[in-house]
């Protein structure tokens, strides 16, 4: 009679397991979806917020337990605070940073001694240290850095992530694991989505939060600046901006889009979940992200599983891309990313970038080929024994 070995339980806490959480919902959903096929059991605690009713089924078969924030400010319930303390999995997976329940992380593991492994997902880069920079210090002061060092392990998304790690002092071992999709080959059999009906030109498709981080006013900017250079492409072209406003920002983006004349080019398209994601992503012709600062982007995985050509900064973190000519780099200079666009965008190679993008997520961008290297990283620190390969000791603990 065969016996089967209990799945070792992991515990994610996070600051919302619902779309409010944006890329890093997307990211960490599909990361735990992954994990519960193997032999690794998922839960999940968060702060309750106005979806997580609705994209609970998300998650399913975990089965996520959210708790109501008990003040106005970020990340404050006694009810995860009490479950973070309650809590029995063998390792604690913190996703972002700056929230109040990272002192009751760090509470825990003084303790209990449970090994946490945290994930900043970009919050620790420079240009997102500078985004409400005081509020960041304070909570630095306050919890945060005790909870980053008394962490059993760090996790950096890239080697750029990891050196800012270490530019903070930051001395814990630190995984460094990428992002990931499901499906590097999705499916394209979708009707084009009615934010874009009877407008029936190539689509550059901008996808993500509406955040003055994404670098949209600039992309606006560098639009106008093309369609000013060669009106003809304004026959072949549009731009559509998708994702939702993130501190009430699209408001002022489509008055610029309307002082630019821009009106006719343009497609606010607001945020898109599920089948209409993938109906936008389909039908767009290229996709642009023109980032100041990122983790490591899922919407340019997206981008490339529907072999899309990306134009990308070299903030998206994903530097790879560029030497397999997965991905054109511009900057958040506005001319600059006007001269690029006209470059490339009547180019005869251009599709060539999407084929190569779609290539290099089936090489490494695969969450059945990422998620075991998570998983030997929860082995690890439940169990002791030979460091993973995708871990830097630094100075181990």
């Amino acid at each position: 009679m065969s016996m089967v070995s209990p799945k070792l339980p992991i515990a994610f806490v996070m600051p919302s397991m619902s779309r409010a959480a944006g890329g890093l919902q997307s990211a960490v959903a599909a990361l735990g979806l992954e994990l519960d096929r193997t032999s690794i059991a998922v839960r999940v605690l968060a702060i309750e917020d106005a979806f997580s009713k609705q994209d609970a089924l998300t998650w399913a078969p975990i089965t996520p337990r959210t708790f109501a924030p008990s003040l106005p400010l970020p990340g404050w319930s006694t009810g995860l605070k009490q479950a973070i303390a309650d809590e029995d999995a063998a390792v604690l997976h913190q996703h972002g940073l700056w929230q109040a329940w990272s002192a009751d992380v760090a509470a825990r593991t003084k303790r209990t001694g449970t090994p946490v492994l945290i994930s900043p997902h970009g919050m620790l880069d420079p240009w997102a240290l500078k985004n409400s920079a005081w509020k960041k210090r304070l909570a630095m002061a306050l919890f945060e850095r005790t909870n980053l060092k008394s962490a059993a392990c760090l996790h950096a998304l890239n080697a750029a992530e990891a050196q800012a790690m270490r530019s903070l002092g930051l001395t814990n071992p630190v995984a460094i694991i990428p992002n990931a999709i499901a499906d590097a080959h999705p499916s394209t059999d979708y009707a084009r989505p009615a934010s874009l009906a009877g407008d029936d030109r190539k689509i550059l498709l901008f996808l993500g939060r509406i955040h003055p981080k994404k670098g949209i006013s600039e992309t606006l900017r560098a639009w106008a600046l093309v369609l000013r250079e060669r009106p003809s492409l304004g026959n072949d072209w549009a731009l559509a901006i998708a994702g939702w406003d993130d501190g009430n920002h699209q408001q002022a983006l489509e008055a610029e889009a309307s002082q630019l004349g821009l009106l006719k080019h343009v497609h606010f398209t607001g945020p898109v979940f599920g089948p209409d994601k993938a109906a936008l992503f389909s039908h767009a012709s290229a996709f642009i992200l023109a980032s100041h600062s990122e983790g490591q982007p899922m919407a340019v995985l997206e981008a490339w599983s529907y072999r899309l050509p990306v134009f990308m900064t070299m903030a998206c973190n994903m530097p790879e891309a560029f030497p397999v000519h997965a991905a054109v780099e511009i900057t958040t200079d506005v001319a600059a990313m006007a001269r690029t666009l006209l470059e490339h965008l009547a180019a005869p190679e251009l599709a060539r970038l999407g084929v190569a993008g779609q290539a290099l997520v089936e090489e490494r961008f695969v969450w059945n080929r990422v998620a075991e290297q998570y998983a030997g990283v929860y082995r690890w620190l439940a169990a002791g024994g030979t460091m993973p390969s995708v871990v830097d000791g630094a100075e181990r603990r």
